[in-house]
C-alpha cells in the first residue's frame, strides 16, 4: 500500500497517512466518548502511540515523551468535556424506560451526543496533527507501515474468530 502511494506522489502519501492516523484516532475517540467503547478506558489510543510502537519507528525519548504529552492532554480534555455533559447513558435509559418515550427529549439527547462527538473528534484530530509535527516524515511513513501491519493482523484474527478457528500466532 505504501509503495503504491509513493508512486502517486507526496499528496497521495499524505492522504494515506491521514487515513491511517484517523483510523487510529477513531479507536481512541471511541474510548473517550460517552459509553467508553467496549473496554471503558482509553487504551486504544495508547496502543496507537505506545512506547513500543514509537521505539519501532526510531522516535527519540524526547519525541516519545512529547507525543505522549500531546495525547494525554487531548484525552484529559475529552474526558473533562464528557464529565461536564453528565452521564449520557443514564439519560438515554431514562428517556427509553419512561412510560411514554418523548421523541423530542430523545432528539435533544442525540444532538447533545453529536456535539460531544464532534468536539472530541476535533480535539483528537488536533492531537494527531500536533504529534505528526513531532515526528519526521520518515518516522510517519514507518508509523503508517507499522499501523498497517497491526491492522492486517487484527483483521486476520477477526476473520479467524468469525470462522470458528482460533487465532494463530505468526
Amino acid at each position: 500500500m505504501i509503495t503504491t502511494m509513493r508512486s502517486k506522489g507526496p499528496w497521495a502519501l499524505a492522504a494515506g497517512m491521514l487515513v491511517l492516523a484517523l483510523a487510529g484516532g477513531a479507536a481512541q475517540l471511541a474510548q473517550a466518548m460517552p459509553g467508553g467503547g467496549h473496554h471503558g478506558g482509553g487504551h486504544h489510543g495508547s496502543m496507537m502511540m505506545s512506547g513500543r510502537l514509537l521505539q519501532s519507528i526510531g522516535a527519540s525519548a524526547e519525541q516519545q515523551a512529547r507525543v505522549h504529552e500531546i495525547f494525554k492532554a487531548a484525552r484529559d480534555e475529552v474526558h473533562q468535556q464528557r464529565a461536564a455533559a453528565g452521564d449520557l447513558r443514564a439519560q438515554w435509559v431514562q428517556v427509553f424506560t419512561a412510560t411514554t418515550v418523548d421523541a423530542r427529549a430523545a432528539e435533544a439527547l442525540r444532538q447533545k451526543q453529536a456535539v460531544l462527538h464532534e468536539a472530541a473528534s476535533k480535539r483528537m484530530l488536533q492531537a494527531m496533527i500536533d504529534a505528526s509535527a513531532v515526528l519526521t516524515p520518515e518516522q510517519r511513513v514507518k508509523l503508517a507501515e507499522q499501523m498497517g501491519k497491526r491492522r492486517d493482523m487484527m483483521e486476520r484474527h477477526h476473520r479467524e474468530r468469525e470462522s470458528g478457528g482460533a487465532p494463530k500466532r505468526s
